[in-house]
This record gives structure tokens, sequence and C-alpha cells, in this order.
């Protein structure tokens, strides 16, 4: 096995240095630039974020330690098969756009649990709520602190893993608490440039070194160059695919740290734009995140861990100096999901939970309750996040920890949106199935493996899934027929209207180059065009 071996130079050093206290000046720029704005100010950035910003903002957001280091270190072990889960994040992307997003403006509301107290009832509201902020601490913060403490652990002497996590978490709480969405949004931005301009250097000279193209193919497993494996694949089968799109659902239409962005925009078309605009960012990940794997494996096939791929990647071809720019690269993707889950987390607990309480606190008390909840979940993540290191990797532990949990939850929010009579009851039930029943089967089949124990069926996680779906469509749709009142609820501007979705796609846009509908339709192409290519 190769052992992880990593220097930096005081160059390098250096670099890591200043970006970290540039973003922290730029939260103390923000945080006296809104002093004295309200709730809305802070947690929504004031609803003025621009379509650029949006995109930007989800991208980065997304390029976490499940992406920089997940990706990578699974493209390692299994191959391209796991660029599944970014063209299908792109198709999301265009469902939440087109469909879903109209529904969340039109009803104004800032969490996305507050969508569902006005679509069925509090109940549903304050059930996923919860779910959703402890998995900001226990899967997303934790996640991305794992991933740069792993890295950061490795290129240097002075801290261990705990240590590393302690100083990430420490920097992104500072500027996330003092800034709120505003400061997120703009250094998401300058994150996303850094991690594209990072990524491509290292995919271009990882080529190199490999001998080009061709050469990177040239004995590698068939079973590592195809998009689509037979059933019977124990990483991601063809079965497993709808799995992976209804994990693409959950991440990108209902969780609260990546659609805050587009909660914030300015205008619907400039939110619609934003995320269509991030569903193109996600292709070109098949060259940034993807590929260095296959890199990594030709060049370093003995790593002791997959995870590892990347720093290897970055420490052993890097120069000096660049080194130190690839390190930054990390660090961005690292902040960009840790001040997105912190200032999500501070959003939810403020917003739907203390507000709904205590009504009558002025604005600048709920700012500063929602800065004490972020650093609150700064330190549970934190303490957790070592612990990750005891599953496979840290791709599976995001994958599996969600599949059979969230299913029941997109289906109540997706079928909300398009069938009008479904209730309340229907919606709070089905929840609460996918927490009662989806935890416990997660924890005796992911974690302990008393399931195999038992004798029961292996099932793909991807597949436990897309059972858990279809179980929940019975229960929302029987439970809601059986509740249903003879009085209809008032549900007109949260469903989704065809007459004026066809009014806004068939109208031409100014700039052509912006047009929503030519924007979903050329990126349905790229990623159209990705698949066939490595079918």
């Amino acid at each position: 096995m190769q052992e992880a071996n990593f220097t930096l130079s005081w160059l390098d050093y250096a670099i890591v240095v200043l970006y970290f206290v540039g973003v922290v000046a730029h939260g103390i720029y923000i945080s006296r630039k809104n002093k004295g704005s309200d709730s809305d100010g802070y947690f929504l950035a004031g609803r003025t974020i621009p379509w650029y910003l949006i995109g930007f903002s989800l991208f980065a957001s997304n390029m976490s330690g499940s992406s920089f280091v997940g990706l990578m270190g699974g493209a390692y072990g299994n191959g391209v098969v796991i660029f599944n889960y970014e063209w299908t994040a792109a198709f999301v992307l265009i469902i939440f756009a087109i469909f879903i997003l109209p529904s969340y403006l039109k009803a104004k509301v800032s969490t996305v649990p507050e969508f569902l107290e006005k679509r069925y009832d509090v109940r549903s509201r304050r059930a996923f709520s919860l779910f959703t902020i402890l998995a900001i601490m226990f899967i997303d913060t934790a996640g991305a602190l794992y991933a740069g403490g792993l890295v950061i652990a490795n290129v240097t002497d002075y801290l261990n893993l705990w240590t590393a996590v302690a100083v990430l978490a420490l920097v992104a709480g500072i500027y996330t608490i003092l800034g709120g969405l505003s400061a997120v949004v703009v250094t998401d931005t300058v994150q996303a440039i850094l991690l594209i301009v990072g990524a491509a250097a290292l995919f271009w000279i990882g080529l190199d070194e490999v001998g080009g193209w061709e050469e990177l193919f040239t004995g590698v497993d068939d079973s590592k160059t195809h998009l689509i494996l037979p059933a019977s694949n124990d990483f991601l089968p063809w079965t497993g695919l709808w799995g992976v799109i209804l994990l693409g659902f959950y991440y990108w239409t209902i969780n609260q740290f990546v659609v805050q962005r587009t909660l914030g925009a300015k205008t619907l078309r400039e939110g619609q734009i934003g995320a269509l605009f991030a569903g193109f960012l996600k292709i070109p990940n098949l060259f940034l995140m993807i590929l260095p794997g296959l890199i990594a494996l030709k060049l370093y096939p003995d790593l002791s861990t997959p995870d590892l791929a990347f720093p290897t990647l970055a420490f052993e071809l890097m120069p000096i100096g660049i080194r130190g720019l690839i390190m930054a690269a990390l660090i961005a993707a690292i902040m960009s999901s840790l001040d997105s889950a912190l200032n999500s987390a501070g959003t939810l607990v403020t917003l739907d939970f203390v507000k709904p309480l205590k009504p009558d606190l002025d604005e600048q008390t709920y700012v500063k309750i929602g800065k004490v909840v972020t650093g609150i979940c700064m330190v549970i993540g934190a303490i957790y996040a070592p612990m990750i290191s005891g599953f496979e990797s840290l791709f599976s532990y995001f994958q599996s920890s969600l599949s059979y949990i969230i299913p029941p939850i997109v289906v109540v929010y997706v079928l909300g949106i398009f069938v009008p009579w479904l209730n309340g009851n229907g919606a709070f039930w089905t929840i609460l199935f996918g927490l009662v029943v989806g935890i416990p089967i997660f924890i005796t089949k992911e974690v302990y493996e008393i399931w195999s124990n038992l004798g029961l069926p292996e099932i793909h996680y991807t597949v436990m899934s897309s059972i858990m779906m279809l179980i929940a469509i019975g229960l929302h749709l029987g439970i809601s027929a059986a509740t249903r009142q003879s009085t209809e609820e008032s549900t007109t501007d949260l469903v989704w209207n065809s007459g004026e979705a066809r009014e806004e796609l068939f109208r031409l846009e100014s700039p052509i180059y912006l047009d929503r509908t030519l924007l979903s339709v050329l990126l349905i192409l790229c990623m159209g065009g990705m698949i066939w290519w490595f079918w």
C-alpha cells in the first residue's frame, strides 16, 4: 500500500494563509456593511442575488468534500460510473428551475420547510425542518470537515485530523456568522472560479503525465470506463439510477442549504437562470473531478484509501506554489459547503422554530439567534466529523446515509406541487414514515450489517431508495384520499400552473443567450452527449 506523503513549501503555506485571511476579512466587511439589517437581509441577502452569483454559489456549495475528495476517490475505486451523480444533477436542476422554483417564489418563503406549512400544515414543516437541521450537522457539515481535515492532516505535521477539523470549522464559522448569506454567495463565487481553475490544471498536468487521452484508458478495467453497469454491480447498478435521481431531487430542490440561494433571487427569472447555469457547471466535472480519479489510479494504483486520490495527485504532480493554490482550492471547496450548511442551519432554527414561537422579537434579535445557532452547529459538526473515518469511503457515507430517508420527503414535495388535493395528514405521516423506518434500516443495513446477518436479501441502497419512494407515494395518496375534506384547500399559488408555465417557456426572452427554454434544451443536449460518449 502507498501511504500519503505530502510536503508544502513556505510559499504554499503563505498562499493558504492569505486565503484564510481574505475570507475572514470579507466576512467582517460584509458584517459592517449590513449592520442593522433585518433577518431577510441576513438570511436571504435581501432577495437581491443575481443569476450568476446564484449559479456559482450553487456549484461551489456542492463542490465540497463529497466532490473534490469523494468524487475522485469514487472514480479511483469504481471508474466513470460515478459521473451518473453529476449529469443527473443537471437534469434535476432543469426540473427545479422550470417546475418547482416558481411555486417556492410565489409562496414568498424564507425556508424550504416553510413551503410545507403553506402547502400542507405546520406539522410537516417542523418534522422536515428538524430532519434538515440534523442532516446539515451530521452529513453536510461533518462530511465537509472530515474531507478537509483528512487532507490537511496529511499535508502538515502540525495538525492531526481533529485539530485540522477544528481550524476549518472556526474559519468557516467566523465569516458565515459575521456576514450571513451576502458573505456566503460572494465568497462562493470566488471559490467556484478557484475550484474550476485548480481542477483544470490538475487534469491537464495529470493527463500529460500518463501519456495523453488514449493512454489514460489503456490497461484500465473495462467496467471502469462505462457509465451504465450491470444490475449485479455492487457500486451503482443500472437499476439504481432512479435512486440517484431521487438523491438529486433532495439535494437540489428541497435541501435548504442549496435552495437558499435561489430563494434570495432578485426575480423568478434570475433564480431559474442561476439554477440552469449551475447545471452547465456540473457537466465539465467529468474532466475536473471524475477522470482525475482514473489518472490517480494509473499513476498510484496502491493507495491505502481511495479518498487520498485527490491530495496525492495535487501534491505529487504540482510544482511548489501551485500546490498552495490547489490547497486553497480544496479549502475553497470545503468552505463553500460549510458556509452554506452553517448559514442554513441558523436560518432554519430561527425562522422555523424561534420566530413562530416568539413572533414579537425584534429583527436584530432573530439575527443574533441565527448567529448563535450557526456557532453551535459548527461545534457539533466538528466533534462528529472524525467519526466518519469508520465508513468505507466518504462518498458511500454521503449517498447511503440519505438513500433510506429522503425518498418520502421528495414524494411529499414533488407530489404536493403537482397534485392539489393532497393534504397535511398524508404529508406528515409520509415524512414520519421516512424517519421512523428509514433511519433504522440504514443503521441495521449499512452501519452494523445486522440486515445481512439476518439473511435478508442484499439490495443496493439506490434500489432501496426507489422502493421507499413507491411506498411513500402509496402512503401519501392513500392517507390524503382517506382524510380528504369536502372543502377545497386554497393551494392555487402553491401548485404548478401549466398555463403560466407554457406562457413563460414559449416566450422568447432577451438577451437570447439567457432564454430559459433555450438554456434548458442546450443543457439536455450536453447531458445526452456525455451519456452517449461513455455509454
